[in-house]
């Protein structure tokens, strides 16, 4: 019987370090998000002064799209989580389901 107790408790140690996990990968995707906006942000204010030769400047434009792709990319995800979130559920104690939605019930990678 001490082998099944032991069981239990590597079970719920591993549901904890799951949601450890997912809570660490959240902050990094927020973190990634804000250091990329960031990022767009230095790129608008060079490309802005002007004070860069025309190659460089192609380049950090190349940069800045990729860039605003991919937050804006992020930002339609959270969107789509937030609705299907804030929906009334069915029944009185029901969980909203993104089972509609694979795609958002996994933790999305940041692009590269």
């Amino acid at each position: 019987m001490p082998a099944k107790g032991n069981e239990s408790r590597k079970l719920a140690q591993g549901d904890e370090s799951r949601k450890l996990a997912r809570g660490d990968e959240s902050r990094k995707l927020a973190q990634g998000f804000e250091e990329r906006l960031e990022r767009l942000e230095n790129l608008a204010e060079k490309l802005r002064e002007g004070k860069i030769p025309l190659e460089e400047a192609i380049a950090l434009f190349e940069e800045g799209m990729k860039l605003a792709k991919s937050l804006e990319k992020d930002l339609s995800r959270v969107e789509r989580k937030v609705e299907i979130l804030t929906r009334d559920p069915v029944e009185d104690g029901e969980a909203p389901s993104l089972a509609l939605f694979p795609e958002l019930s996994q933790d999305d990678q940041a692009p590269s």
